[in-house]
């Protein structure tokens, strides 16, 4: 039987937090970085507070997990036909 630390599995969990968010939030901090001009940067800072909301419950979810399979769902991953996380 394999035994799973779930201490781990909620490190390696919020690592994959991390990256999606970062992924998530690339496009939106180059424009607001660049401020540019009629770049709509108003509706760029409103879609980062949904991602910021989005992966603040995510976390909230992964740190609740009393199994590994929840911090899966919490992540939204897909493991059931795949040997590597849907990033």
């Amino acid at each position: 039987m394999i035994t799973i630390d779930l201490t781990k599995a909620k490190l390696i969990g919020h690592n994959l937090r991390r990256a999606k968010r970062a992924a998530a939030f690339a496009p939106y901090d180059e424009l607001i970085a660049k401020q540019i001009p009629g770049s709509e940067a108003a509706t760029a800072e409103a879609t980062r507070t949904i991602i910021r909301t989005h992966y603040a419950e995510v976390q909230e979810l992964i740190e609740a997990a009393a199994t590994p399979d929840e911090i899966i769902n919490a992540l939204g991953l897909d493991w059931s036909n795949s040997t590597s996380p849907d990033l």
